[in-house]
């Protein structure tokens, strides 16, 4: 890797194509870690499937209701919304294939991505499906409409805001997952999300690596795309309908919210690139750089009074229920 970083001329320098041709080497350095470490799962292995029977409708089955489900009903929501956000893999496929290329490590990997991305969306809708945990009828109108929709992402012409986005949204799908797994009420479904937890945080090493090799090339754009991307940040489900309704609820029930973004998404990998401490900036870096700093303070106070309101609204439940 011979570029080096030069703040003479921020956009000019450093074009896409040439970030994309400098880091191919990090890429294919982070591909074969990635294959070394990674385990290969059966989506089938996960399902109980001695629970299924057949739904009402040309096999003539037992329609859906609510009480068959074992989940909670703040689980119910974020498997939902989680699946969902995993059906909707051609439109990621499409976006990442676009951006990184399909051809040399960066191929390989957007391919490997995408087919063990696949398996997550499988064994959840298996599992969904055999345990009756959600209405079927609903989940597949959602579905249809969320990824009749696509996918999008927000800085389309930007490989470093791309990469920026993945790094920080495979953690927050991670934290997503994991946290629906322990508030689930069942610990089949538990144990299915936490293994596809594990892929995800494998997902995100790699995509963070990736960003760190970036600052070592383009200090100032790289600050730039990480300030776009951690002041905008939005969950790649949020065309989903009805997310808004269910964020909410996933935030009231501690799966998602702006605590556990600031603390568990956000911070972790702003630590791990030394963010606020990258040397030999430019000015529009040291802006950016800035930006950030104040928009995580501002975020840890608005997360500071979310904490305090869910306090008093947990103590008021525990005090209807004693009387």
């Amino acid at each position: 890797m011979t570029l080096s970083p030069d703040h003479t001329s921020v956009k000019d320098t450093w074009t896409d194509a040439r970030l994309l041709f400098a880091l191919e080497e990090v890429v294919e350095k982070e591909l074969n870690r990635h294959l070394a470490v990674a385990k290969d799962w059966m989506p089938h292995e996960y399902v109980p499937w001695s629970e299924g029977r057949n739904f009402d409708g040309p096999l003539g089955g037992e329609p859906w209701a609510p009480e068959q489900s074992k989940v909670t009903d703040v689980g119910r929501t974020a498997l939902v919304v989680n699946l969902l956000t995993e059906d909707n893999l051609p439109s990621y496929h499409h976006e990442i294939a676009t951006l990184f290329g399909r051809d040399g490590a960066w191929g390989t990997w957007v391919h490997r991505w995408t087919a063990e991305e696949g398996r997550h969306g499988i064994v959840m809708r298996d599992y969904l499906l055999t345990t009756r945990a959600v209405d079927p009828v609903e989940l597949e109108n959602f579905r249809m409409r969320h990824m009749s929709e696509g996918f999008e992402f927000d800085h389309p012409d930007s490989m470093l805001h791309s990469v920026s986005y993945v790094a920080f949204q495979e953690l927050a799908t991670r934290i997503s997952h994991r946290n629906t797994g322990h508030h689930s009420g069942d610990p089949v479904c538990d144990r299915m999300l936490a293994r596809i937890a594990t892929d995800e945080n494998l997902h995100m090493v790699f995509y963070r690596n990736l960003l760190r090799a970036a600052f070592e090339l383009a200090p100032d754009r790289t600050m730039c795309a990480v300030r776009d991307v951690v002041v905008n940040f939005r969950m790649p489900g949020h065309g989903i309908p009805g997310f808004e309704r269910a964020a909410a609820r996933m935030a009231l029930g501690g799966i998602y919210n702006m605590r556990i973004h600031h603390d568990d998404v956000l911070q972790p990998v702003l630590r791990f690139l030394k963010v606020m401490d990258v040397p030999g900036l430019g000015p529009e870096g040291q802006r950016a750089q800035e930006e950030i700093g104040m928009f995580m303070s501002g975020l840890d106070s608005e997360a500071r009074k979310f904490d305090e309101r869910l306090a008093a609204r947990l103590a008021r439940q525990a005090a209807r229920r004693e009387n």
